[in-house]
């Protein structure tokens, strides 16, 4: 996949919901033919960052076309207590449908303490966050419809595992589930230094079947962050081995800063980026013809149809500088050519 492939996005398609900032978007067509959209969503009384952290939760949307709009329908998987380890949060849906059976593979996290107060100050050294951000792990929640219910585990499938590079968190899954039912699951970790956190890093799980046992493959990250400095994967099974287009988070790799690198892999652990090496780039062209760069474009997902990528989906935000200065978010659907 190239930005030569994309097509004029919709300007009235993807997914928006006054009072939140919606993010992560994963689609799948569902049994009964509509396009269900998995995505996070969290009330803009909070910073859109880091206010995911303690406040996010999946959502499912549907539309009757893969661009949409989409159409809230319901909290997929709500907070459910502190008590459980996805009890106070639930992001990055990635929704895999694999013979009769849904795969909402996610982040969640929990923290036993009070929501912030007041809500619009809180920030990175607040103790929900702090506390939010440790608690990351990678669970799985299967259901049998698209509608639920869904049946999520009272542990996660990927925990940290201590002295290695996944020691303090676990999260953005990106699963590539094949037919066999076995998996192989590129995911984002983070390591203790201290009392703190280090750098973020990319490790790859594997397992005989999605529901478990996942053990990772190397002790090593699989792209070691001063080469590969990428977030947000998203993989595909290909003849050759797999795929991968990934956030380039310092642009050093496909030439644009939050732009997105293209890179394949024989075996999931050996990745070279392609030889044209960015997959999709910030700056997009509306179907009215104007051109717009976006603050942020990442959360990468496409939809297949008949084996073929049809549709690239993205989490965006507005404004210049990432984050920092976004007064709205949304799931942007892109078409590509065929």
């Amino acid at each position: 996949m190239h930005t030569s492939t994309m097509l004029p996005a919709p300007r009235g398609g993807g997914f928006r919901m006054e009072g939140y900032w919606v993010w992560c978007g994963s689609v799948v067509q569902g049994e009964d033919g509509k396009f269900h959209m998995f995505a996070s969503r969290w009330p803009k009384t909070l910073p859109m960052h880091p206010g995911w952290m303690t406040a996010s939760e999946i959502v499912r949307a549907d539309s009757d076309t893969p661009e949409g709009p989409y159409r809230f329908c319901e909290v997929a998987l709500p907070a459910r207590g502190a008590e459980y380890w996805d009890g106070r949060c639930t992001h990055n849906p990635h929704i895999v449908k694999h013979n009769n059976k849904y795969l909402l593979y996610y982040t969640g996290s929990t923290h036993p303490l009070s929501d912030p107060e007041p809500p619009g100050n809180f920030g990175l050294t607040d103790p929900q966050c702090i506390v939010a951000r440790a608690n990351k792990r990678i669970g799985l929640a299967i259901a049998d419809s698209v509608l639920g219910p869904w049946r999520r585990a009272d542990e996660p499938i990927l925990p940290t595992r201590p002295g290695r590079f996944d020691s303090f968190l676990t999260s953005n899954p990106a699963p590539c589930v094949r037919e066999d039912g076995s998996v192989l699951l590129i995911y984002k970790a983070r390591h203790y230094e201290g009392n703190l956190h280090g750098g973020m890093t990319i490790g790859v799980a594997y397992a005989d079947h999605y529901e478990g046992l996942y053990r990772v493959l190397s002790d090593e990250p699989v792209f070691p962050p001063e080469s590969f400095h990428i977030e947000d994967p998203f993989i595909w099974q290909t003849n050759e081995g797999y795929n991968l287009i990934a956030k380039d988070m310092e642009g050093h790799l496909c030439g644009e800063k939050y732009g997105g690198i293209y890179a394949k892999s024989p075996d999931g652990l050996n990745w070279s980026l392609h030889g044209q090496p960015q997959g999709y780039s910030r700056t997009v062209r509306w179907d009215d013809g104007t051109v717009q760069t976006l603050g942020n474009l990442e959360r990468p997902f496409l939809l297949f149809q008949n084996g073929k990528p049809t549709h690239l989906f993205a989490a965006v935000s507005d404004g210049s500088d990432g984050f920092k200065d976004a007064s709205d978010t949304w799931n942007m659907v892109i078409p590509l050519k065929q």
